[in-house]
């Protein structure tokens, strides 16, 4: 697994993410400034914005009622900090979404786990084309008879950008079925902020597929699902950095800040050094097994005792051997030791 290209990826993305949904608000009169108002000659259906052009530009249909849901976000989040702030947790939230899903939906089709073994981010073929814009009716995606004419009529066009955005968020809405908590039905400001382009070299998407080696995400030629963990990690290096920062000099950080110094991706070996001398111990104490212990590469055998302790921890295992496993309970702790020192919280 190449880290290095890992890392670079998920900085950068992070930064392009931001600035293209950023430009996307800004084209609706929301920047980290402030709210414009829409131009005089808009209508409820119709809303127009001034960004400095010959002509104005315009959102309409469900796009008005996103945006009045996006300002309302916004103002609601600013009544517990400052304006600039409660934007640009917004932008930063989106941003993170949108790159949530783009990495699951990379490391699906490349393992052939979507349900519509189509491939959304990119080819079989390898065309610059992904094969859902190519064959957008084979993939069994729920579509309204005015979408299906907007998508050939965009495909006519060669307007495949479009056609993508759309194509994309379909898929990720319908991968809400089976995956629920990663894949929450969009159709609200989340959507409307989103500016994906697979033409683009530049872009997301294109350097997504392009500079992480298709290995990695491919779990039949040695990639693993614990490449999702590293990319979420490398995302927030910029703002675990600056919190850091911040900390040294003894400024007071927000609670905005305190996720991207705190969730820290845990390794493979670790869950497994864990697992095997937490639940894994428990379970041969009491039904001895060295076939099964034999394959953990982590297990510490316990050191000798002395022999009132020895005792004491045989009674214990005793007890262990008449578990079943549906009795175990586990609960799982978050890693996260925070200190509070006054007013300054410290990681």
């Amino acid at each position: 697994m190449n880290k290095t290209a890992i890392k670079n990826f998920a900085i950068w993305a992070r930064n392009k993410l931001i600035a293209d949904i950023s430009y996307r608000a800004g084209l609706m009169g929301i920047t980290d400034n402030g709210i414009a108002s829409p131009l005089p000659q808009s209508t409820g259906a119709t809303e127009f914005y001034d960004i400095g052009t010959a002509e104005p530009y315009s959102i309409s249909g469900h796009q008005v009622a996103q945006r009045s849901q996006l300002v309302e976000t916004i103002r609601r989040k600013e009544r517990d900090t400052d304006y600039k702030t409660a934007y640009n947790y917004i932008v930063e939230e989106v941003a993170y979404t949108w790159f949530n899903r783009l990495i699951a939906v990379r490391f699906m089709e490349v393992n052939d786990y979507l349900p519509t073994h189509i491939r959304v981010l990119s080819s079989e073929t390898g065309k610059l084309e992904p094969d859902l814009v190519t064959t957008p009716f084979d993939a069994d995606l729920p579509f309204t008879v005015q979408e299906e004419a907007a998508l050939i009529q965009m495909k006519q066009d060669n307007k495949l950008d479009e056609a993508f955005r759309l194509l994309f968020i379909k898929q990720c809405n319908a991968l809400n079925e089976i995956l629920p908590a990663l894949f929450e039905v969009t159709g609200h400001y989340t959507e409307l902020l989103l500016n994906l382009s697979v033409i683009d070299q530049d872009g997301v998407v294109w350097h997504l597929v392009h500079d992480i080696d298709e290995a990695d995400f491919d779990v039949n030629r040695g990639g693993q699902v614990e490449i999702i963990g590293w990319l979420y990690q490398y995302y927030n290096t910029e703002p675990k950095d600056e919190t850091f920062a911040l900390l040294k000099k003894n400024v007071k950080i927000t609670k905005e800040r305190i996720p991207s110094a705190t969730q820290l991706f845990t390794p493979d070996w670790i869950v497994r050094y864990m697992v095997e001398n937490s639940l894994g111990r428990l379970w041969v104490e009491g039904h001895p097994n060295d076939v099964l212990k034999s394959g953990w590469k982590y297990y510490l055998d316990e050191a000798e005792q002395e022999p009132d302790v020895q005792a004491q921890l045989e009674e214990i295992r005793e007890e262990y051997r008449t578990l079943n496993p549906e009795d175990i309970r586990v609960i799982e702790i978050p890693t996260q030791l925070l200190i509070q020192s006054g007013d300054r919280l410290c990681a």
